[in-house]
């Protein structure tokens, strides 16, 4: 490939220092529409029974599905190098976003 091709595929992305330190999540929860996914990333502390969403992350369905393999290959990867992630059983969390609409 030649450096001006390569030069044109390259996407520079920037990362502010804010943003670079992350923001920790224990619980991610997915919903969808026919048009987008959105993940709502959560901080939930033990024995606590109310939590914030701390991020929400919207976005075109095939962008979920490239994000699927992207992690999927990534988890392999991790595993591969330092041995299968253990997945423990977690009682399920009864989940609440505010009063229940009515008809």
């Amino acid at each position: 490939m030649a450096d001006k091709e390569k030069k044109q595929k390259q996407i520079n992305i920037e990362l502010d220092e804010k943003t670079a330190e992350g923001i920790y999540s224990n619980l991610a929860i997915i919903n969808h529409s026919v048009s987008e996914f959105v993940v709502d990333f959560i901080s939930m502390m033990p024995g606590t029974p109310k939590a914030k969403v701390k991020s929400r992350i919207i976005l075109t369905p095939q962008h979920a599905k490239k994000f699927l393999k992207a992690l999927n290959d990534n988890v392999v990867r991790f595993e591969q190098a330092h041995g299968t992630i253990k997945d423990y059983e977690q009682p399920p969390i009864p989940l609440n976003f505010g009063p229940t609409g009515e008809a």
